[in-house]
């Protein structure tokens, strides 16, 4: 059985796709406004952002004072975000609610301004410049906009950021400790850290573990501490040791918080003993 040759198919849709560059080509160059507007727009809503935005990019800076300019702006800050390029998107439409902040369009794009930069955010593990800045965004919106159909899914995104930043500041934690064990100056920037995290998420799932770890650290700085700075160091131990265990008395770290407890008493009554 002879098999189809597919050459005219391709043929087919390679003349198709000639013309069309070239037609978009001519658009660009001997097109008027009107015509490259219009182009503009249908080739938006075809959810052809590329050349949209093109011509979109072309036509801003000619449209500045017509009626035809503020839906540009609008519909070009939207060709960058479908495209995925949300840095750009979020500082069109930053751009855009500046200038036409009278607009229907104005709160939209004070969301999406908001929403482009929550897109634009890394995972935990990076660097969360952008998880602060979508935040603060975020907030500003649900701040001028109480009302808006989009407060409930700014809520949302506010509190998926704010578990990112938890399980950043979580992680960063527990790495100092880890480092600890090799360095031991690294147990008191851990200390640190377990007690920010404690101030600022003390709704945290991750506190229970943090704050044992935070006894074990201020342990292991006191036995390397010099001799002036052990008892103080092993004193305050204890003092987290009995926070631990008035928050969390049936924790599961328990035990092995008690362990370090004892430790540090008898820690304390040696040095007692040998200052007398």
């Amino acid at each position: 059985m002879r098999k189809l040759s597919t050459a005219p198919f391709f043929l087919l849709l390679l003349t198709f796709f000639i013309a069309s560059c070239s037609g978009f080509q001519r658009l660009q160059k001997k097109g008027t406004y009107e015509e490259k507007y219009q182009a503009a727009i249908k080739y938006y809503e075809k959810k052809d952002y590329y050349k949209a935005g093109i011509l979109f990019e072309e036509l801003i800076p000619l449209l500045k004072g017509s009626k035809e300019a503020e839906l540009a702006q609008f519909y070009f800050a939207y060709c960058q975000y479908h495209q995925g390029q949300y840095t750009l998107a979020s500082f069109y439409f930053k751009k855009f609610y500046e200038v036409f902040g009278r607009s229907e369009f104005a709160e939209e794009a004070q969301f999406m301004y908001a929403y482009s930069l929550y897109r634009d955010s890394p995972n935990y593990n990076l660097d969360q410049t952008n998880t602060f800045t979508a935040l603060e965004a975020l907030q500003t919106f649900v701040n001028t906009y109480p009302k808006s159909k989009y407060r409930d899914q700014s809520q949302q995104i506010i509190n998926d950021l704010r578990i990112k930043l938890e399980t950043k500041a979580y992680e960063i934690a527990k790495l100092y400790y880890k480092i600890g064990s090799s360095d031991v100056i690294y147990y008191k920037s851990a200390v640190i850290l377990c007690d920010n995290f404690q101030r600022n998420f003390p709704d945290s799932d991750f506190n229970e573990e943090l704050a044992y770890l935070k006894i074990v650290a201020e342990y292991e700085l006191a036995k390397t501490s010099i001799e002036s700075k052990k008892k103080e160091r092993f004193a305050e131990a204890v003092k987290f040791y009995e926070a631990f265990i008035d928050r969390y008395p049936t924790s599961r770290y328990l035990k092995d918080a008690e362990k370090v407890y004892d430790n540090c008493v008898s820690e304390i009554g040696q040095l007692t003993t040998n200052n007398r």
